[in-house]
C-alpha cells in the first residue's frame, strides 16, 4: 500500500512538472518523465524496458513513414494550388476585358437609339390623345343614340302601364307612321346593342350581400336598361320613402305591380324585341331579361325590409305567403328560370330561413291542435260516397296530409338543397308528432277497440303510412334522397350499410316514419283481433263441450243442420266482421279477418277437435258446421276461405275418412314411424307425406294425423 501511494505521488509530481506550453520541445525532459512514469523507483520494472524500447521503435518507424509521405505530397499540392491561382488570375483579366468591350458596345447603342426613343415617345403620346378623343366621340354618340332611342320609346307610349295600352301597342302596327316608329326602334336598339358590346357601357347592378348565395349574372343589356328606367323610377317612387303605397304590411302591392308590368309588356318583348336580339346573334331572352331586372328591384327592397318584420309573426308570415304566390306565378305563368335570382334566395338566408322554419312549425302545430279537437275530426268527408271513401280517411288525417302537401309546395322551389332537407326534417317531425298524438288518443280508446273512434284512428295511421310510401317514389323526394346521400357521404353521418340502401333506393327519406306507423298499425290491429277472439272463445265454451262422441250419424238424420251450440260463435264472428268491414278500410279489414281466421283456425283445432273424441256422427256434424257455416262467413272476402282454415279443413278430412281409408292411412303412418325408428325396413310402402297429399292434407304433419286418427271412435274391433 505504501509503494502504491509513493507511485501515485510521483506521478502527480511528474504531472505537475510537465510543461504546459504545447510548442515547448524538451526531449531529455520528456524522456526522463516517460521513464519515471513507467519505471519510477521500482527496480523490478526494469524488465519491462525491452518491451518499451520495442514499442518506441515501432512508433518511431510509423512516424518516419508519415514524415516521408507528407514531405513528398505537400510540395505537389502547393504547386497545384499555385497553378490554379495563376489560371484564375488569367480568367479574371479576360472577363474584365470582355466587360469593358460590352460596356463600350452598350454605350454606343444607347447613343444610336436615343433619337428613336424620342420619336416613339411622341407617337405614344399621340395614340393616347387619339384614344381620349375616341372615347369622347363614343360618349357623344351614345348620348345622341340614347336621346333618339328615348324619343322613339316616347312615341311608342312606353312603358305600357295598363293592359289596354299593352294590347293596343304590343301588336303589329297597321299605320305607316307606326311602321316608321318600329323601324327606328329596331335600328336604334341594334346600334345600342353594338355600342354596348364594343365598349361595355353598362350600368352595373347593385350587388346584394353574399349571404343570399345569388349566382353571378351578366349586367342587363344597354337598350333594355333604357327601356326599364321609367319602370324603375315608378317602383322607387311608389315603394320607397314615405309614400302611402310603401307599407310593410302590404308586400302584395309591389309584388302584384311587378307581375302586372311583366304581363303588360310580354307581347311587345316577344314580338318586337326578341326578333332584334335573334337577328343580332345574341342568346339574350328579352322576356327573361326584362323580368330579371324587375325582380332585382324586389330583392333590393326585401333586403332592406325583412329585418324590420322578422320578429312580427303576422307580418313575416304574410310576407312569406305573398312571396310564394309571387314566385309561383312568376315561374308558372311567365316562365322565369330557377337559375336566375329570385325572392327565395332572400328567404334562404340563414337568419330569415330559421325564422321561416320556426313560424311554419308554430302554425303547423296550431293547425294540428285545431284539426284533432274538431267535432268532425274522426268522420270521413266522403262517408256517403262509397267510390271515393275506400280508405275511410278521417277528416283530421286528410287535413294533416294536406298540410304536409302544402308545406312541400311552399319549399319545393327553394334554390338550395340543404334548405329543402331542413324543411323535410320539419315534415318528418310533424309526422312523428301527429303519430304520438294519435297514439295518445288511441290509448284512451283501448277499452273499446271495436268502437268507431278507435277504427278511425287506425284508418288514419294506415292512410298516412300509405301516402308517405307513395311520396317516397315521387321524383322530388327522390332528388332530396340523392341530396341527403351526397351530404351524408361528405360528412360521414351514416354507416356504409345505410348509405348503400339510400343509394340503391331500397329505403326512402320517410322509411323511419313509415316503420313507426306500421308498428302502431300492427299493434292496433292485434288489439282488435285479440278482442274479437276473446269474445269468440267466450261464446265457444258451449261448443267445446258438445257431445261429439254420441251424436247421431248422418244416415240417422233426415237433414243435417247447424249445431245449436255453434250459433253464438258464428253470430259473434258474423257481427264483428260486418261491423269492422264497415268501419275499417279494405286493406286493414283484409289484414284483420286473415289474422282472426288464423286464430280461430288454431283455436277450434286445438280446443275443440284435439280436446274431444268423435264418432261418425260427431265428425260429420263438425264438418258440416265448419264447411257449410264457418267457412261461408269468410266467402264474402275471398274465393276459397277454407285455405285460411287449413287445420280445421284437414282435421275434418281425417275424421271423416271411411273406415277402409282410415285403416290404410293408419297402417301407412305406423309403417313410416317404424321405418324412421329402424324397427322396419319396408321400402315398398308409400311414404306418409305422399299418402297425406293424396288425401289433400298438406298442413298437418304425420304425427298430427296419427293423433287425429286416434280421436276417432268408429273403429272395428279388429282394427283397434
Amino acid at each position: 500500500i505504501t509503494t502504491d501511494r509513493a507511485e501515485v505521488e510521483n506521478l502527480n509530481t511528474g504531472n505537475k512538472r510537465i510543461p504546459k506550453d504545447p510548442e515547448t520541445c524538451d526531449i531529455p525532459f520528456h524522456v526522463s518523465e516517460f521513464i519515471e512514469r513507467n519505471v519510477g523507483n521500482d527496480y523490478d520494472s526494469l524488465s519491462k524496458l525491452g518491451q518499451l524500447i520495442d514499442q518506441l521503435s515501432k512508433n518511431k518507424m510509423k512516424l518516419e513513414e508519415q514524415v516521408l509521405t507528407v514531405s513528398s505530397e505537400v510540395p505537389k499540392r502547393i504547386q497545384k494550388a499555385l497553378q490554379n491561382a495563376e489560371d484564375s488570375k488569367v480568367s479574371l483579366y479576360q472577363l474584365l476585358e470582355s466587360e469593358r468591350i460590352l460596356s463600350d458596345l452598350v454605350n454606343s447603342h444607347l447613343l444610336t437609339s436615343s433619337p428613336w426613343m424620342e420619336e416613339f415617345g411622341a407617337l405614344i403620346s399621340q395614340i393616347k390623345e387619339v384614344e381620349r378623343h375616341l372615347a369622347y366621340l363614343k360618349q357623344i354618340s351614345q348620348v345622341e343614340e340614347l336621346s333618339d332611342f328615348e324619343e322613339t320609346l316616347t312615341q311608342l307610349y312606353w312603358p305600357f302601364i295598363g293592359p289596354a295600352q299593352s294590347k293596343a301597342l304590343g301588336l303589329a302596327p297597321s299605320s305607316a307612321n307606326a311602321t316608321e316608329i318600329y323601324s327606328n326602334f329596331e335600328a336604334l336598339f341594334s346600334q345600342l346593342l353594338k355600342l354596348q358590346l364594343s365598349d361595355e357601357l353598362l350600368t352595373k347592378p347593385k350587388q346584394l350581400p353574399e349571404k343570399y348565395f345569388l349566382l353571378p349574372t351578366p349586367p342587363i343589356i344597354l337598350p333594355m336598361q333604357i327601356m326599364l328606367a321609367p319602370l324603375q323610377k315608378r317602383f322607387k317612387y311608389h315603394f320607397t320613402g314615405n309614400r302611402q303605397t310603401n307599407v310593410l304590411s302590404k308586400p302584395e302591392w309591389y309584388l302584384t305591380q311587378v307581375l302586372m308590368w311583366i304581363g303588360n309588356h310580354v307581347s311587345f318583348l316577344e314580338d318586337k324585341v326578341q326578333p332584334i336580339l335573334d337577328k343580332a346573334g345574341t342568346s339574350v331572352n328579352a322576356r327573361l331579361e326584362f323580368s330579371r331586372a324587375l325582380v332585382m328591384l324586389i330583392l333590393e327592397k326585401l333586403d332592406a325590409e325583412i329585418p324590420c318584420m322578422l320578429y312580427d309573426d303576422n307580418l313575416f308570415c304574410h310576407l312569406v305567403d305573398e312571396i310564394l304566390l309571387f314566385e309561383r306565378e312568376l315561374h308558372g305563368i311567365h316562365g322565369y328560370l330557377s337559375s336566375l335570382p329570385s325572392c327565395l334566395h332572400i328567404l334562404s338566408e340563414e337568419t330569415y330561413f330559421q325564422r321561416w322554419l320556426t313560424v311554419e312549425r308554430k302554425f303547423a302545430l296550431q293547425k294540428m291542435d285545431s284539426m284533432l279537437s274538431s267535432e268532425a275530426a274522426w268522420v270521413s268527408q266522403y262517408k256517403d260516397i262509397t267510390d271515393v271513401d275506400e280508405m275511410k280517411v278521417p277528416d283530421c288525417a286528410e287535413t294533416f296530409m294536406t298540410l304536409l302537401l302544402v308545406i312541400t309546395d311552399r319549399y319545393k322551389h327553394l334554390p338550395i338543397a340543404t334548405r329543402k332537407l331542413q324543411f323535410l326534417e320539419l315534415q318528418k317531425e310533424l309526422v312523428d308528432d301527429f303519430r304520438i298524438r294519435l297514439t295518445q288518443v288511441m290509448k284512451e280508446e283501448t277499452r273499446t277497440p271495436l268502437a268507431f273512434r278507435y277504427c278511425a284512428i287506425l284508418n288514419a295511421v294506415n292512410y298516412i303510412a300509405t301516402v308517405l310510401a307513395d311520396w317516397a317514389d315521387n321524383v322530388f323526394f327522390l332528388q332530396l334522397q340523392q341530396a341527403a346521400l351526397e351530404m351524408s357521404a361528405e360528412s360521414d353521418m351514416l354507416s356504409k350499410l345505410q348509405l348503400g340502401k339510400l343509394a340503391s333506393l331500397e329505403s326512402s327519406v320517410f322509411d323511419e316514419m313509415i316503420q313507426l306507423l306500421e308498428r302502431l298499425k300492427q299493434d292496433m290491429l292485434t288489439r282488435q283481433v285479440d278482442h274479437v277472439f276473446n269474445e269468440v272463445k267466450e261464446v265457444a265454451k258451449i261448443y267445446k263441450r258438445e257431445r261429439w262422441l254420441s251424436l247421431p250419424s248422418q244416415a240417422e238424420q233426415a237433414v243435417m243442420s247447424l249445431s245449436s251450440s255453434a250459433c253464438p260463435l258464428l253470430l259473434t264472428l258474423r257481427d264483428r266482421l260486418l261491423q269492422l268491414e264497415q268501419q275499417l278500410c279494405y286493406t286493414l279489414f283484409k289484414i284483420f279477418w286473415q289474422m282472426l281466421a288464423e286464430q280461430v283456425d288454431l283455436f277450434i283445432y286445438q280446443e275443440v277437435i284435439l280436446a274431444n273424441h268423435f264418432n261418425e256422427g260427431g265428425a260429420a256434424q263438425l264438418q258440416f258446421d265448419m264447411t257449410r257455416n264457418l267457412f261461408p262467413l269468410f266467402s264474402h272476402y275471398c274465393k276459397r276461405p277454407e285455405n285460411y282454415f287449413k287445420h280445421i279443413k284437414e282435421a275434418c278430412i281425417v275424421l271423416n275418412l271411411n273406415i277402409g281409408s282410415a285403416l290404410l292411412l293408419k297402417d301407412v303412418l305406423q309403417t313410416a314411424t317404424e321405418t324412421r325408428t329402424g324397427i322396419s325396413s319396408n321400402s315398398n310402402q308409400p311414404s306418409a307425406v305422399a299418402a297425406l297429399n293424396e288425401l289433400g292434407i298438406y298442413k298437418l304433419a304425420p304425427k298430427d294425423v296419427e293423433i287425429l286418427l286416434n280421436l276417432r271412435t268408429n273403429w272395428p274391433n279388429a282394427g283397434r
